[in-house]
C-alpha cells in the first residue's frame, strides 16, 4: 500500500500542498482530480520521492514502482523499440529479452512493424507518448504513478488506452495513482476520485467510483462527469459553473451521486 500522510510542500515561501492525506492499496485506481497548476504534479513527484516534503511522510509498500511523466522524455539516438525497453537495460535484463518484452507491449500500444524502429524524430507526440507508457508497463509494476498520460492522445485511443491501462495494471492486482484536470477521464478509469482544493492544495472530496472504461454507452462517462460536477466541494475545487443551465441541470438531476467523504478536520 502506498500512504501520503499529512503531505505539505512549499516553493520559494508559497504553500503547494496542505496536510495531504491519501492511501492508495492493491488492485486500486486512484485519480487526483484538480485544476492545472493546483500542485497534482507536485503530490505525485512527492509520492515517487522525487522531492521531499515540508511536513508528513511517504510510505511506498509495493516493490516496483514506474512512472509515466507529461513529457515522453525519451532517448533520441534510440529507436521505440529500444526506448521502450530502456528501463528493463537498467535493471539487467538480456538484449534480446528486454526488446521482445517492449515490442510485445508496443503493439498492444498500436504500434505497427514499421513504428517499431523510428527514432522519437520520426514519430507523433501521442506515439512518443506511447513509447512512455510502454516503457512503465514494460517493468511490470505494481505500482504506476501517471501524470496526464493520456493528454497527448486523440479521443479514440485515449479510450482504449485507458481499457488498457485498467487491464496492464489493476486487473494484475497492481495500482495506480493517475493525476488528471479531465473529469471525463476520471470517471472512466477510476475507482476512486480524489479532488484536490487550488493552491495550497487539501482533499476536499474522495469519492467511490464505478470505472466507465468498459461501458458500452458512450453517454454514460458525460452523464457521470455532470453529475460529479454538480456536487458542491467539487463544483468549488474545479471551478465548474456555479448555476448550470436549464438543459444540464434536467440532464443531471436524476444521475445517483457517489458518496462523499469529507476532506480531514472538515
Amino acid at each position: 500500500m502506498l500512504v501520503l500522510d499529512g503531505l505539505s510542500l512549499s516553493f520559494g515561501g508559497a504553500p503547494v500542498l496542505a496536510g495531504i492525506d491519501l492511501a492508495v492499496r492493491p488492485g486500486e485506481l486512484v485519480v487526483i482530480l484538480g485544476r492545472s497548476g493546483c500542485g497534482k504534479t507536485s503530490l505525485l513527484r512527492l509520492a515517487a520521492g522525487m522531492v521531499g516534503a515540508d511536513a508528513g511522510r511517504v510510505a511506498n509498500g509495493f516493490s516496483r514502482t514506474a512512472m509515466v511523466f507529461q513529457e515522453p522524455r525519451l532517448l533520441p539516438w534510440a529507436d521505440a523499440r529500444d526506448n521502450a525497453a530502456f528501463a528493463l537495460k537498467a535493471q539487467g535484463v538480456r538484449r534480446g529479452a528486454r526488446r521482445a518484452a517492449a515490442e510485445a507491449i508496443l503493439r498492444r500500444l498500436g504500434f505497427a512493424d514499421g513504428d517499431l524502429s523510428k527514432r522519437p524524430a520520426a514519430l507523433s507526440g501521442g506515439m512518443q507518448q506511447r513509447v512512455a507508457i510502454a516503457r512503465a508497463f514494460a517493468l511490470k509494476p505494481d505500482l504506476v504513478l501517471m501524470d496526464e498520460p493520456f493528454s497527448a492522445l486523440d479521443v479514440g485511443l485515449r479510450h482504449d488506452l485507458q481499457s488498457l491501462l485498467r487491464a496492464e495494471v489493476v486487473g494484475a492486482g497492481a495500482a495506480a495513482l493517475f493525476v488528471t484536470h479531465d473529469v471525463t477521464e476520471a470517471v472512466r478509469i477510476a475507482d476512486r476520485i480524489v479532488v484536490l482544493s487550488p493552491r495550497p492544495a487539501r482533499v476536499v472530496a474522495d469519492l467511490p467510483q464505478v470505472p466507465l472504461a468498459g461501458a458500452s454507452d458512450p453517454a454514460a462517462a458525460y452523464e457521470a462527469a455532470a453529475a460529479l460536477l454538480r456536487h458542491p466541494e467539487v463544483e468549488r475545487a474545479l471551478g465548474a459553473p456555479s448555476a448550470p443551465s436549464a438543459p444540464a441541470r434536467q440532464a443531471t438531476e436524476a444521475l445517483p451521486l457517489a458518496r462523499v467523504a469529507p476532506a480531514p478536520g472538515r
